[in-house]
């Protein structure tokens, strides 16, 4: 420290390096992404009574750098959700998506859609191009959205939602449990799908606050007619346990980590 400034130096090459590619994650991603350097990873969704059986699949986005190596979405998220490249990485995944969707008539495939990006022109003509080529894939598209994302703009999520829900398109809230719930966001939107956060469904087995809370939930969701879904099911006995009490649906890593090669290749799916 010289004259009450503080020109610390990075312990070594390693800390310097890290931080300067802390700095310049931002940047690679939003060169990736206008370069459509994205691929999807996909994640079995199976169901509870039949854990062999794929209900569909999660199509989780992953941004490339220049070699090659996926960047964890952790290191960028936040810097580019409220920002252009984030609507563009959300029509990259859909693009994608689709894409897929028009190849494989037999599967289906979530996406994630911030929704800012609903009154994203481009988000749209990618979808709305895509329908009027093929008007089936709607019924094979399941397009998830967070709590804090639909409450951020209601009217543009309602309005998308109505809309597109008569095309055949699935609507999934997702990460539900994991901040505050606003318990009329089911009422308010016509979800389909509720997905259960992980903070909520890891180690439930053996948590008895965290049981009630669940049956809460699946309560709540069983009112509304909407199909439930624990995400984030690490073990065992946390399958068993949403089993019994009976959610729908079940995601997690006991059955399958997300993997870039399409796993409907080496096994069949059966969509609910």
């Amino acid at each position: 420290m010289v004259s009450g400034l503080d020109i610390s130096v990075p312990k070594n090459a390693l800390d310097f390096a890290v931080r300067e590619l802390d700095r310049d994650t931002p940047r690679i991603v939003e060169n990736a992404v206008r370069a459509r350097n994205v691929n999807l990873a996909f994640q079995p969704v199976v169901q509870s009574a039949a854990h062999d059986r794929v209900a569909f699949y999660e199509g989780l986005a992953r941004v490339l750098d220049p070699a090659g190596r996926i960047i964890p979405a952790r290191d960028f998220i936040r810097d580019i959700e409220e920002q252009e490249t984030g609507r563009l990485l959300d029509c990259v995944a859909l693009s994608k998506g689709l894409g897929i969707l028009s190849r494989n008539p037999d599967i289906r495939l979530s996406l994630n859609l911030s929704a800012r990006s609903i009154g994203y022109r481009k988000y749209t003509n990618i979808l709305e191009q895509a329908l009027t080529g093929d008007p089936t894939i709607a019924d094979r598209l399941i397009l998830e959205v967070t709590e804090p994302s639909a409450m951020l703009v209601p009217e543009l999520v309602s309005d998308f939602m109505r809309r597109y829900g008569p095309k055949g398109i699935t609507f999934a809230l997702d990460n539900f449990g994991a901040t505050a719930t606003n318990l009329r966001v089911l009422s308010r939107f016509t979800f389909d799908i509720l997905k259960i956060d992980g903070r909520l469904t890891r180690g439930a087995a053996e948590d008895a606050d965290t049981q009630v809370l669940l049956r809460a939930i699946l309560a709540m969701a069983r009112e509304f007619d909407v199909f439930t879904i624990a995400e984030s099911i690490e073990s065992q006995d946390d399958a068993q346990f949403m089993t019994d009490i009976g959610i729908d649906c079940l995601q997690g890593f006991y059955f399958a980590a997300p993997t870039l090669d399409p796993p409907w290749r080496r096994i069949g799916s059966a969509p609910v």
